[in-house]
């Protein structure tokens, strides 16, 4: 069997891609085996291929402190919940917009895309939550995200692509919107299903910026305000080195430092790979019309 030839083009878009490849693994390479390596040939700068005098101790140093297991669940808590919430409220707007026959659903089209481009700004914002009472609660981390609105296009776009035929028969049984929307639509809708939860699913895990200006409680902290604190302000390196944790902390700042935030991009670095297609599936939802 012969070889195809390469062309020019086929060896440079093979070498760029290679590129790419190395410039995305890379830094997580690094940050693995940077997390692994002993703290002294971190600093002198040793480091660079694989890890250099293996040590686990800067993990054991991550997992000593209480306030990783707790932003652990505040995470997990908040990622639970609020997908629950974007799947209910993004389902029950999409739904009927979804209808032809909505009336004024031109309008209602037009007033929710309009949030996509022109929003009211952080202080307007705040002032709501803070007069809704919902500062320093979880509800401030859930409700004025509870729809994306083009996870919210996606949905209704695949709605509209379900056939006429199965709404008039339904309307033909005896059922109603809501009967027809649990017994019909959403049984045929688990794929765009899936993909909205695997999305609403990172975006909760890897919020961060909601819970900086709502929450002042370090308790209700998640996981991403931790890692903010840790990497910038050093907090864990603080505390260890109050309570006599480890010897020669501040030359493990570096490898604590990048522990951290191995240990928070863990779980999505190892459901990725099987749920990829979900988020392939979801890019390409209402790309063909036909």
């Amino acid at each position: 069997m012969r070889l195809q030839k390469l062309s020019p083009f086929d060896i440079v878009n093979v070498l760029l891609m290679l590129t790419l490849i190395i410039v995305t693994v890379y830094p997580l390479y690094y940050m693995a085996i940077v997390s692994v390596s002993s703290g002294i040939s971190v600093q002198r700068g040793d480091v660079f291929l694989y890890p250099i005098e293996f040590s686990m101790k800067a993990y054991g140093i991550v997992m000593d402190d209480p306030a990783i297991l707790r932003s652990y669940m505040n995470t997990l808590l908040y990622t639970s919940l609020g997908v629950v919430v974007n799947l209910l409220m993004t389902t029950l707007c999409a739904y009927p917009l979804s209808k032809r026959y909505l009336y004024g659903r031109p309008l209602f089209a037009f007033f929710v895309v309009f949030t996509m481009f022109f929003d009211g700004g952080l202080i307007p914002r705040y002032t709501v939550v803070h007069s809704l009472g919902m500062v320093n609660t979880i509800w401030a981390l859930l409700i004025p995200t509870a729809i994306n609105v083009f996870n919210m296009i996606l949905m209704r776009t695949f709605f509209e692509e379900i056939p006429e035929a199965l709404y008039e028969s339904a309307t033909v049984d005896g059922a109603g919107e809501i009967k027809t929307l649990w017994k019909i639509v959403l049984p045929l809708s688990l794929p765009v299903m899936a993909t909205m939860f695997i999305f609403y699913a990172v975006a909760h895990w890897n919020s961060f910026f909601p819970a900086l200006i709502y929450l002042n409680d370090k308790s209700l902290f998640p996981l991403q305000i931790l890692v903010r604190n840790i990497v910038i302000q050093g907090e864990l390196t603080s505390q260890a080195a109050e309570t006599g944790s480890s010897e020669g902390i501040t030359m493990m700042a570096q490898n604590i430092k990048y522990a951290v935030v191995f240990v928070v991009i863990l779980p999505i670095l190892l459901i990725y790979p099987f749920v990829q297609k979900y988020f392939i599936q979801g890019a390409m939802l209402g790309a063909v019309k036909g």
